[in-house]
């Protein structure tokens, strides 16, 4: 089974309007722009997308890590990557599709090894609308309005370590990750070429290197709309990461609100932690930015004192410690 790992985030959003969903056609004016959000029964959970939450960890990483990014190339009404997982960290780390002729391989994609789920507010909302005016110009000002919330985001992501700095060559949707041209460069560049299991893999060192800047990007994360008003630090105030065989993301269901307020179900992580026991091939670190969520500090500090699997600290520190493991893990 494949070695991933598992994160869970919350993600804090005071006075925040962090990913838009532009005009609807039913409001009353056409200057109202509303934030993206969906539904459970009548109540309302403000959300960003995952391809928001990813286009902000890339960023970062181009800014924070020195990752070079591979170029854009617009077509028609088409856009692509150059499909190049050998130069380009994000198309290794974020995947692609390219629609090649048939004499160069024709069309390749690459399944992410990154899956993000959207950011979700724990705590049901009812957006505040605001009211704005543009008046810097003569004659009648100009009146807006948008809408804004304050609540805790949650999400979760993956990061499939075995599939970092691997391409393969089956003709099959999502591995049919190289073509003539870039098969060329891979032996030019000394890639290990398995024929039998038809993969490619990069030297270790740059494969470990991906995984951890992915992970060191964590506290870095900035991005979301609205900033020059709202000014959201986007960066996670409580994280959990561990690594496990196989792909189940067993933090998902332990984020709830109580009383209009977000918190952790400890039993419930303390239950899932216990039950994938045989399956978990790290600790369970778990890093709070003070300040954020403070009455939980006690159920952190008691999980370590039950189990010694749980390791607590601060945010930059649980990344580092967590980072650690990755070498191990990716061993060949």
């Amino acid at each position: 089974m494949s070695k991933t790992i598992v994160g869970f985030m919350l993600v804090d959003a005071p006075h925040s309007a962090l990913n838009n969903a532009g005009a609807d056609a039913g409001d009353r004016t056409d200057n109202i722009v509303r934030v993206k959000s969906i539904r459970r029964g009548r109540t309302v959970y403000p959300y960003v997308s995952g391809q928001a939450l990813r286009y902000w960890w890339r960023d970062t990483l181009e800014k924070k890590c020195e990752w070079t990014l591979s170029p854009i190339v617009r077509e028609k009404k088409i856009a692509f990557t150059h499909a190049n997982p050998i130069d380009f960290d994000d198309d290794d780390i974020f995947g692609y599709m390219r629609a090649l002729k048939a004499k160069e391989g024709g069309t390749v994609t690459r399944i992410s090894p990154l899956k993000t789920s959207p950011l979700i507010s724990v705590i049901g909302q009812s957006p505040t609308q605001d009211f704005g005016v543009m008046a810097r110009h003569e004659g009648d000002p100009v009146p807006y309005e948008h809408e804004f919330y304050s609540t805790v985001l949650k999400g979760i992501f993956s990061l499939d370590l075995d599939s970092v700095g691997v391409f393969y060559s089956e003709e099959k949707t999502g591995y049919k990750n190289m073509y003539p041209d870039l098969e060329e460069m891979a032996e030019e560049k000394g890639l290990t070429n398995d024929e039998d299991a038809k993969k490619w893999t990069m030297p270790n060192d740059i494969r470990i290197k991906r995984a951890q800047n992915v992970i060191e990007a964590l506290p870095y994360l900035q991005g979301g709309a609205k900033l020059t008003s709202h000014l959201t630090d986007v960066s996670p105030k409580l994280i959990i990461l561990a690594a496990i065989e196989g792909g189940n993301h067993i933090f998902m269901n332990i984020a709830k609100e109580v009383e209009g307020e977000a918190t952790i179900d400890f039993d419930a992580l303390k239950e899932v932690v216990d039950e994938y026991s045989d399956s978990l091939l790290t600790d369970v670190y778990i890093g709070r930015r003070k300040g954020f969520l403070d009455e939980l500090d006690e159920g952190i500090s008691s999980l370590s004192t039950e189990n010694p699997k749980f390791k607590s600290g601060r945010i930059k520190e649980t990344i580092e410690n967590f980072k650690a493991n990755i070498p191990e893990l990716m061993e060949p």
